[in-house]
């Protein structure tokens, strides 16, 4: 049997099985990914495996570097990919997604062992600095607002009024919705 048939056999056998689990993903018929853990979970993560064009006979591709698995860190995915390379070489010639897939379920906890289950706290003291840095930015970019006297209002109101038939332009009464809201707070 050929690669292409090995792998379109393959990719059908997947199908069959992963149907209606929100955590397989097809992404093309050669790349999948698997989410292991919840969102919000710190131990989360979505494994991706792709076949090259001689897979099974030659070991698929394993990725982690993918924006959602930025919260692992770099010696736990390692440490992930380094073992489902270890468990590839076994199965060498043989299909393989589906068994790396729940390899990494059954052996999840020892993958991510060295991995925190909350944030280090001085990631979180670094992001809100940054944070302060950024919004320090924004403050010195912003251009502060000059302040009208009641005097200073009237004469601006009184050149807005249209001279020749004593109209105001059009929304002149208007209030700032937003500006409103914020002053006024949650009522109910």
């Amino acid at each position: 049997m050929s690669s292409q048939e090995t792998q379109q056999e393959e990719l059908e056998v997947l199908r069959s099985i992963y149907e209606g689990d929100g955590n397989f993903k097809e992404i093309s018929p050669t790349t999948f990914h698997y989410k292991y853990g919840e969102d919000g979970n710190y131990k989360s993560f979505i494994l991706e495996i792709c076949w090259p064009d001689s897979y099974p006979e030659e070991p698929p591709c394993v990725n982690l570097q993918m924006f959602y698995n930025k919260h692992i860190l770099e010696k736990v995915k390692q440490k992930i990919i380094n073992d489902i390379l270890t468990q590839v070489q076994d199965l060498l010639g043989s299909a393989m997604t589906y068994t790396l897939f729940e390899w990494v379920r059954e052996n999840i906890n020892d993958l991510l062992a060295d991995q925190p289950d909350a944030p280090p706290v001085y990631e979180q003291a670094e992001a809100r600095d940054h944070e302060t840095v950024v919004n320090q930015d924004e403050g010195k970019k912003k251009e502060k607002k000059e302040q009208f006297s009641k005097s200073q209002k009237r004469k601006m109101f009184d050149r807005m009024t249209n001279a020749a038939t004593g109209e105001k332009p059009r929304g002149w009464d208007w209030v700032d919705i937003v500006k409103h809201l914020s002053q006024s707070g949650n009522q109910s």
